[in-house]
């Protein structure tokens, strides 16, 4: 149990995930504090990013961490140096954040939970669960909560971007990062595991 837990907070990010967009974060929000100069901040920010992609190689973690953190932080402050305004370093997330919500609720709505679709094969039921209307059900229902994360971000952090408040910018995506995440991860476990997974005989029949 303990470790499909594990499995779960994995296949929607993990700490990794999560370390890889933070950190470079808040050093580019220290940086631009200290020197005021969106193009320090951004060289600063990269840096930082190489450094977590040379560790993770060294670690021999999957090359899909280490890629998709340093190329995501590298378009952030290429943005960012590009247009001259250091709240642009954020608008991605914002993006990721509109893209993530639509993609949940749209699969939700549609009878197909996206985090069925993730978690199934993870959990070694694949695509059997939509057989059980219980477990499509509890999946659905996880499904909201990340809805309401991604909503939350930008209901929050929009109107500081728009208003090129970076301090309050940078500080609000770092405390509704990481806490939100593995809130909306736990949260979404104690959901699944209500539910038992798809029995064997199910599996086979969907094999």
């Amino acid at each position: 149990m303990e470790n499909d837990k594990s499995k779960v907070i994995n296949a929607l990010g993990g700490k990794r995930g999560i370390l890889d967009s933070g950190l470079p974060s808040l050093v580019f929000l220290i940086a631009f504090n200290v020197s005021h100069a969106v193009v320090t901040a951004a060289i600063y920010a990269l840096i930082c990013s190489a450094f977590l992609a040379v560790l993770r190689l060294a670690r021999k973690d999957t090359l899909q961490h280490v890629l998709s953190g340093f190329v995501g932080v590298a378009f952030c402050a290429l943005l960012a140096r590009k247009t001259g305004n250091a709240a642009d370093f954020y608008l991605p997330g914002l993006i990721i954040n509109v893209v993530y919500g639509s993609a949940y609720a749209i699969f939700n709505l549609v009878g197909l939970p996206l985090l069925g679709l993730i978690l199934g094969p993870v959990l070694g039921e694949n695509l059997a669960w939509r057989k059980v209307p219980a477990r499509k059900r509890v999946y659905t229902q996880a499904g909201w909560l990340w809805v309401a994360l991604f909503i939350s971000r930008l209901i929050v952090q929009y109107p500081l971007y728009k208003s090129g408040n970076i301090n309050a910018l940078g500080t609000a995506r770092l405390v509704m990062g990481y806490p939100l995440f593995f809130l909306a991860a736990w949260g979404s476990w104690l959901i699944i595991r209500s539910v038992p997974s798809v029995p064997a005989e199910a599996k086979v029949e969907e094999t």
